[in-house]
């Protein structure tokens, strides 16, 4: 019964990363939207940029929730692979002894914000507001 218990659970957790993935992306989008709008009402001032660098850390924090699933999807497949019988269903209970609080979740937002696939294209629309705004 716990075998199967996990597998729902493993099923359950993967829907909400596949989903936080999905919202990363409309967060890049909407970056992008930002950036085009600012062009084509040619506004380019330091708010854009600010704007801009508070999407940046929305998407970090997004990706932190989503990495606190993945840490707990790859605990349940290998107690799937290795038939253990450990219980399932507890995400929360297996966050709340690691939380972090204070300068560590700020570190750990941080950290999110320069991986690649969080920095891009973030770090480009910047560079590319810095520019026009230094050069205009």
């Amino acid at each position: 019964m716990e075998k199967q218990e996990l597998k729902t659970e493993w099923c359950l957790l993967q829907n909400q990363f596949d989903c936080y993935e999905k919202h990363s992306l409309y967060i890049k989008l909407l970056s992008v939207i930002v950036l085009v709008a600012a062009e084509i009402s040619d506004v380019i001032t330091l708010f854009i940029v600010m704007l801009l660098m508070v999407l940046w850390l929305q998407d970090a924090i997004w990706k932190t929730f989503q990495s606190r699933i993945e840490t707990r999807l790859l605990q349940v497949e290998k107690y799937i692979a290795e038939q253990s019988e450990e219980r399932a269903f507890q995400f929360n209970s297996d966050y709340q002894r690691i939380r972090l609080n204070g300068l560590s979740l700020v570190n750990e937002y941080a950290l999110q914000s320069i991986r690649p696939t969080v920095a891009f294209p973030h770090i480009v629309l910047i560079l590319v507001v810095l520019v026009q705004y230094v050069l205009y």
